[in-house]
């Protein structure tokens, strides 16, 4: 396992493998309050071959996190809300999945009479203003100080609102699993509801993201979000290229670089279900509806928060006298 090395500015900017500036990590816990600025990941698409090792060290060092599934799987009322099984399903990583939280999306493209054949690795990009996080119900969603957006396993019911406002509609629902079943299974939730939580375990003990540790290539950079804009912008004035996630949804802490425009592999990458487009994205937390569920919704997902967790607590045989 690497460790997050401890680096200068003047040698982070030349080093082309991946780097995270020790400074800005702390292991004290997994909550990230150790941070003193958001982490950003950058990813040159430019080098990445599509190798797939970061899909298999993802499922591989994520696998305890992955929901254990009780069936039969009871079916919901009223019968419009589909049970969603990949319980059967675990080693398809052609797209995202309960099981498989990260995949390499492809594109040829013609750009300036040159043809480009592009890899780009494809997950939650931890936005700013996280919309999943701002919406949730049940307070399940929430973005940490280290800049990470994750999913309490623990407090979701599966309902899907995340993957709903999601822009890119990442959160994928594992029906069968998770609190619900204690609950009322057939009309409280669906599952449980999972993505990339970019190793928030991991990171929080100085360790890289599995997916950035395994790749044999340098294709993911990891620091502090104010130096990772610094290298995005540098790296794409380098090749003459273009940026995605720094202004998509209001900004995110994951932001791709590449020699074509993304309006070009937008339209030829495959898209649908699992597979999220590459179109630009307005900042849809400041509409002025979605801000006012957000307050709205706030302090109500706060309770049902602590009143779920105090139920999952209880579940788990935990004691409160």
């Amino acid at each position: 396992m690497k460790k997050i090395p401890s680096i200068s500015r003047r040698s982070f900017f030349k080093t082309a493998g991946v780097a995270i500036c020790a400074s800005a990590v702390s292991s004290r816990d997994a909550q990230g309050s150790g941070f003193s600025e958001e982490l950003m990941t950058v990813l040159d698409i430019s080098k990445c071959i599509g190798c797939g090792e970061c899909v298999a060290a993802c499922k591989e060092t994520n696998a305890h996190k992955f929901p254990k599934v009780k069936k039969p799987i009871p079916k919901m009322f009223p019968p419009r809300v589909k049970v969603e099984d990949w319980s059967d399903k675990k080693d398809i990583d052609d797209r995202l999945t309960p099981y498989n939280w990260l995949y390499i999306q492809s594109a040829e493209v013609e750009h300036r009479g040159k043809e480009y054949e592009l890899h780009i690795p494809r997950r939650c990009l931890h936005c700013i203003n996280p919309p999943c996080a701002n919406l949730c119900p049940w307070g399940a969603a929430r973005k940490e100080h280290s800049g990470t957006v994750r999913i309490d396993e623990d407090i979701c019911l599966g309902g899907a609102k995340c993957r709903t406002v999601c822009p890119w509609h990442i959160p994928q629902r594992q029906s069968g699993a998770g609190l619900y079943l204690d609950l009322l299974p057939r009309f409280a939730g669906n599952g449980t509801m999972l993505k990339c939580d970019r190793c928030y375990d991991k990171v929080a003990e100085g360790s890289l993201p599995a997916c950035i540790d395994a790749c044999p290539e340098g294709v993911q950079t990891i620091g502090p979000r104010s130096e990772m804009i610094r290298y995005a912008k540098g790296l794409a004035l380098e090749m003459d290229g273009y940026l995605y996630g720094l202004n998509e949804n209001g900004g995110t802490n994951t932001v791709y670089v590449s020699p074509v425009p993304f309006e070009a592999l937008d339209l030829v990458v495959e898209k649908g279900k699992g597979k999220p487009h590459l179109a630009a994205v307005e900042n849809s937390m400041a509409n002025e509806e979605t801000l006012t569920s957000a307050l709205i919704a706030a302090p109500l997902a706060g309770f049902a928060a602590g009143v779920i967790k105090v139920v999952s607590d209880i579940r788990k045989g935990k004691r409160y006298d």
